[in-house]
């Protein structure tokens, strides 16, 4: 199943359609179903991925249950027989994919996390000596692991455009003191938990990038969690400072579209089937190691 057709709900409002989640307004709450589509580099790739958006979907139920000792989350329901009536004659094609959730008013900055130095924030060490205006040691190597993990917010971007990297001053101004400091130290500690469990099944957390939301006055943990499509997955059985790591995220398709030459503009160029095929089977995989439960 590829994402689920926007005619199917006419009765309802659209609330968002992002790069990979359709957000539908039931009234009291919201349906969020997470689609087979996959985004790269801010663009929506014209080709799915067969079964990712139950994979994504289920991941962030496991890890969603698994944190509520740190943090309160979104969740209502993801048991399609509670879904509110209209719903009903759809129950096969939502289930394992969605979830009905609380109504929370998103903060206007992505939680990023990083406990190794790669992508992006590796780029900026090679050029500057820093990440996000955090100064780190001299003489790191690709891949290595941080001494502490470094919080480095974002700003969200709209489809299409690029989330920008900004300094923990940057979102202070963005969101106030006290939210900044509140979402930087429930960040850190949900990484550090989520690293901790992922280790023990074989699989290094190197960054991730969480979101949160106000819902009564309260900061909640909304949208995703530790995902393929939201972190990169290392095989600790393969990790290795000073190189690129294999992954069991998007990062194969990244690297492919990087070889094909793509402007990384839209529209974003098609996959081959070998490429589909090979990132379904790693997301599958990613979820089997960490749940030990097949998708």
């Amino acid at each position: 199943m590829t994402s689920i057709p926007k005619t199917q709900f006419d009765n309802l409002a659209l609330v968002r359609q992002g790069k990979v989640r359709d957000i539908f307004d039931t009234g009291e709450s919201l349906l969020m179903v997470t689609t087979d589509r996959l985004s790269a580099f801010d663009v929506v790739l014209p080709d799915i991925i067969p079964d990712k958006g139950k994979v994504l979907n289920q991941i962030s139920v496991f890890w969603f249950k698994r944190m509520e000792s740190i943090v309160k989350n979104h969740i209502i329901t993801t048991n399609v027989n509670e879904y509110p009536e209209e719903f009903k004659p759809y129950s096969d094609a939502l289930d394992k994919r969605s979830m009905l959730v609380k109504k929370a008013e998103p903060l206007t900055i992505e939680c990023i996390v990083r406990g190794y130095i790669t992508g992006s924030g590796w780029s900026s060490y090679q050029k500057e000596g820093h990440v996000c205006g955090i100064k780190l040691p001299k003489g790191l190597k690709e891949s290595d692991k941080l001494e502490q993990p470094l919080f480095t917010p974002s700003t969200k971007a709209e489809i299409g455009d690029h989330d920008i990297n900004i300094s923990f001053e940057e979102a202070v101004k963005l969101i106030g003191k006290e939210k900044a400091e509140k979402l930087r130290n429930l960040s850190l500690e949900i990484y550090k938990k989520g690293a901790e469990y992922a280790l023990s099944k074989g699989i290094i957390i190197a960054d991730t990038k969480f979101e949160f939301g106000m819902l009564e006055g309260e900061i909640i943990l909304i949208d995703e969690i530790l995902t393929p499509d939201s972190s990169r997955f290392w095989p600790l059985s393969d990790y290795a400072p000073g190189r690129s790591q294999n992954s069991f995220d998007k990062q194969y398709v990244r690297d492919w579209l990087i070889a094909s030459g793509w402007n990384k503009k839209n529209p974003g160029p098609k996959l081959p089937q070998e490429v589909i095929d090979r990132t379904s089977n790693t997301y599958k995989e990613i979820y089997t190691r960490l749940t030990e439960e097949n998708v």
